[in-house]
């Protein structure tokens, strides 16, 4: 028998939890039995996936936060601790891809690279630096970032985002040794294009859907997919993972076809 992947008696922070995978993986913390702080910029969203968790059963309350702030960041993680009592895992998944401003760096106005990078990253450091102290106190805990497959295959034009989740993916690496000596273990996972409101200009066309459908050795992915990833990061049947980046993008960066895209 494996370890479970339950949940109980947990508390868990979900950045970007308003919509897409951040919405998915509070739903899927809260079915496994964690009390969930929705972080969003976006309150209307964010009240949404607070009613979908406790209209079935769950408990969660949602909270405003820019994460590219750090004084909301700080902010979350304490409105956290008043309302639950502690921290145990934080899912760092608040992010912006800007296809159109972010491109080829002497083309990017500065200010767009600065914005993206002050989210993506920044964001992810800011609430780990908030949270990570917290986790401590309560005994230890998990730590899930949101890298994506582009932090290992780069598509080219989008030098910010590309840069920013390289970053991430780093990050979690070298966080994970200090972060281990308390008991946190800090992983990240790096999805392939999965079907958010991030990645409508995929999937709101049908030959780039299918171009990127056939880039994915076993085709496209859900939201919901990715969620049960963060589960078992944020359960104890991890254990043995930490400092890893993981892959779950259904062979994207193995297959490597980005030929299939060019003429998009």
């Amino acid at each position: 028998m494996g370890t479970s992947m339950e949940l109980d008696g947990k508390v868990a922070i979900v950045t970007g939890g308003g919509s897409g995978l951040g919405r998915a993986s509070a739903q899927a913390l809260a079915a496994a039995g964690a009390r969930v702080a929705v972080g969003d910029v976006d309150d209307a969203g964010a009240a949404e996936t607070v009613e979908l968790i406790t209209g079935a059963d769950g408990a969660a309350f949602a909270h405003h936060v820019d994460v590219s702030v750090a004084a909301e960041c700080e902010a979350l993680v304490q409105a956290t601790v008043d309302t639950y009592g502690g921290v145990h895992v934080l899912h760092n998944n608040a992010g912006v891809a800007w296809p159109g401003r972010d491109g080829f760096a002497p083309d990017m106005d500065p200010a767009t690279w600065d914005r993206i990078i002050a989210i993506n990253l920044s964001g992810t450091f800011y609430c780990c630096h908030f949270a990570i102290p917290e986790m401590v106190l309560a005994g230890g805990g998990s730590i899930i970032n949101t890298a994506s497959s582009m932090a290992h295959l780069p598509l080219g034009g989008l030098d910010g985002y590309a840069a920013s989740k390289g970053g991430i993916a780093l990050l979690t690496k070298s966080m994970s040794p200090s972060a281990g000596r308390s008991g946190i273990r800090v992983n990240a996972i790096s999805p392939g294009y999965v079907d958010t409101p991030m990645n409508q200009m995929i999937w709101g066309n049908d030959a780039v859907k299918h171009a990127f459908d056939l880039g994915h050795a076993t085709g496209l992915q859900d939201a919901e997919e990715i969620a049960d990833i963060v589960v078992f990061l944020a359960s104890d049947a991890s254990r043995s993972l930490t400092g890893a980046v993981l892959n779950c993008d259904r062979g994207w960066t193995a297959f490597k076809q980005p030929d299939l895209l060019r003429e998009f």
